[in-house]
């Protein structure tokens, strides 16, 4: 019974240990969410003006642009997936990884060969665990993404693209991320980047873009300007809205297992009590049947 209760003891410490360290990262990334949405937030007007200014262009002109123009010189396609650094979030690199599976599998039933991104270290782990080369991988940082990080990207993404088909050169360009609805709410998306696909953020209800934009000196200069600018602020939206849900997604699991490891601490106190109850009832036996034995003797 001693022993029992020694056992119980340690994983009741054990336990508690955890429960501290679970809470301190719970706490960690309820402080960090609030900055991560208000970035995602102020790089929202920028992305969406330059959405329009791309759409303005590409809709309202004549112009036959590398970047706007399907390429079909080659069959490859390239994916870049964002995931976390860490673990400790639940489920959510294993979602954006997932999607980026179901992707591929697309893309392959088309008959296009994929060109690997990988940014975040789960994502680079999962790849590398199954040997597939990465054409480009960045870790560090990914609950907190810098511009830097965006445009070194953002570039890479860029010169595949541009690239001939001699040096690797790819036709498309999807980016798989997890898109920040709110903190409860966060699910993995799949954009296609290259060719330039303008989905969203174009005008608002009644409003015409048109009219806002005079091209000089020229639609094919204004796209040479402005293309890498937009390819650069919807990498980095993507790594802003991932950080964002990472964090959310880090403080719900943290929050779980701080009230898991409460469970276990009250399960393992009442077998302690239980195994100490049994210790003294099995003590008071004993000493009974030892009086009971000297007066019967």
């Amino acid at each position: 019974m001693g022993g029992q209760q020694r056992v119980y003891r340690q994983r009741i410490r054990s336990t508690q240990s955890l429960k501290k360290i679970f809470r301190a990262m719970e706490l960690i990334a309820a402080s960090r969410i609030g900055k991560a949405r208000d970035r995602v937030t102020a790089a929202a007007p920028y992305s969406r003006a330059i959405t329009r200014a791309i759409s303005a262009v590409a809709t309202h002109s004549n112009v036959e642009h590398p970047l706007t123009s399907e390429r079909h010189d080659t069959n490859r396609a390239a994916v870049l997936v964002v995931s976390a650094d860490r673990g400790m979030a639940g489920a959510y690199s294993a979602n954006a990884i997932r999607e980026s599976e179901r992707l591929r599998e697309r893309l392959e039933a088309e008959g296009k060969e994929i060109v690997q991104f990988a940014a975040g270290r789960r994502a680079v782990s999962y790849f590398n665990f199954r040997h597939r080369e990465l054409a480009g991988k960045w870790t560090g940082g990914s609950d907190s993404p810098d511009v830097e990080t965006a445009n070194e990207i953002a570039n890479a993404l860029y010169e595949a693209f541009t690239a001939s088909v001699e040096d690797g050169g790819v036709a498309e360009i999807h980016i798989v991320y997890t898109h920040f609805a709110s903190m409860v709410s966060q699910e993995p998306r799949v954009i296609r980047l290259l060719p330039l696909e303008i989905v969203e953020g174009v005008a608002e209800p009644g409003e015409d873009v048109e009219p806002l934009y005079a091209f000089e000196p020229s639609p094919e200069a204004v796209l040479d300007a402005a293309l890498p600018r937009y390819i650069e602020a919807r990498v980095y939206t993507c790594l802003l809205q991932s950080a964002a849900s990472e964090l959310a997604n880090r403080q719900r699991a943290m929050n779980t297992a701080v009230s898991n490891a409460e469970d276990i601490i009250r399960q393992y106190t009442r077998l302690a009590n239980s195994a100490r109850q049994a210790e003294i009832t099995q003590e008071i036996s004993e000493i009974v049947s030892g009086a009971d034995a000297l007066a019967a003797s």
